[in-house]
Formats: structure tokens, sequence, C-alpha cells
């Protein structure tokens, strides 16, 4: 997914804010599911970041041209992480180990990936 650095994701210095890196990772993210016309959660069930780990290895500025990659390193029965890289032309700057856990919204209970969701990223996880 590419993603352009515009005024309102920097500083005064023009250097995008650090926790702008998140919200690129979760624009990918969902777009994984808006491109199959889906959405990343039910009525009911939500997929919720349970743990990051992240690296940021150097800075883009303001106009840069980004580039989000994902890919699935574990998918499990309720739980899914990802392995997400943001680019600034062929070099990483950012690095991230996502693991998001599959809730029951109204009870915040963990629960097995429905299978629409499950589906959609088991498809993607064979193109990686």
């Amino acid at each position: 997914m590419q993603i352009r650095v515009y005024y309102e994701d920097t500083d005064c210095g023009g250097i995008v804010y650090h926790t702008n890196y998140l919200k690129y990772c979760e624009r990918a993210r969902s777009e994984l599911f808006f491109s199959k016309d889906s959405m990343p959660n039910t009525d009911s069930i939500g997929l919720v970041v349970r743990h990051i780990t992240a690296d940021f290895l150097d800075s883009a500025r303001l106009g840069d041209l980004l580039i989000v990659k994902n890919s699935i390193t574990k998918l499990g029965k309720s739980s899914v992480i990802f392995k997400q890289d943001i680019y600034l032309r062929d070099k990483i700057i950012f690095s991230a180990d996502v693991k998001l856990a599959c809730i029951d919204i109204k009870t915040k209970k963990i629960v097995r990936i429905p299978d629409k969701i499950r589906y959609i990223l088991e498809k993607y996880n064979a193109k990686c």
C-alpha cells in the first residue's frame, strides 16, 4: 500500500510523527479486507491489537511516498501476527510485528476468528 506523507503527519520539523507509522500499518491491514469488498470485523466480532513490537529505523519527511508491506507470520485459531515493514524508496524505515486477537465486542472475550475473516487471511497468507 502506498501512503503519501502530508503536512498533518509531521511535526514542526517536517518529520513524520512516530505514532503515524502505527496508523499507516493499521490502514494497510484494513485495506487487505477493503480490497476484497469486506470488513475486518463483523457486527459482534473484531480484531484488536494485543501486542506490538516496533523498530523505528529511520524517518520519513513531508512529501515522501511510503510503501507499507504486510505479511502474516502466524495465523492461529483466535489470533494473527502480521509482520509490517514501511519502506522509503528501497530502504526499510519502520518494522513492526503486530499480534491481533479476535474478540467478541460485547463480552470482550477471545473467540475463534470467523470463517469469512479467516478465509481472507488465509488467501492473503498464501500470496505472501
